[in-house]
């Protein structure tokens, strides 16, 4: 069976149980426009929290990246003398 064919069955049985609550009288608004509007919203809804996790985890990355630009530039500024002094030793022996 494809979707399509699993969708409208779907949407199919959401009208059935509208049309049965609504006869029963206990509720009109379960339809598969008011479904379709659910969905959209709620797709809406997980794509803006997934932008927020996205933002949050480029923000993460860039503080650890200038962390390690930090780490590295300091430990340049630490063993550049010690080795330009060991190369000075090396070649004069």
């Amino acid at each position: 069976m494809n979707t399509k064919k699993l969708l409208n069955l779907a949407l199919e049985g959401v009208d059935n149980l509208g049309f049965r609550l609504d006869t029963l009288g206990i509720t009109s608004k379960l339809n598969r426009h008011n479904l379709a509007a659910f969905v959209m919203a709620e797709q809406k809804h997980l794509e803006g929290e997934w932008d927020s996790i996205q933002a949050k985890v480029d923000r993460r990355r860039s503080q650890f990246e200038h962390i390690a630009g930090q780490v590295e530039a300091r430990a340049d500024a630490l063993f550049s003398p010690v080795v330009s002094r060991i190369n000075r030793i090396r070649s004069s022996q």
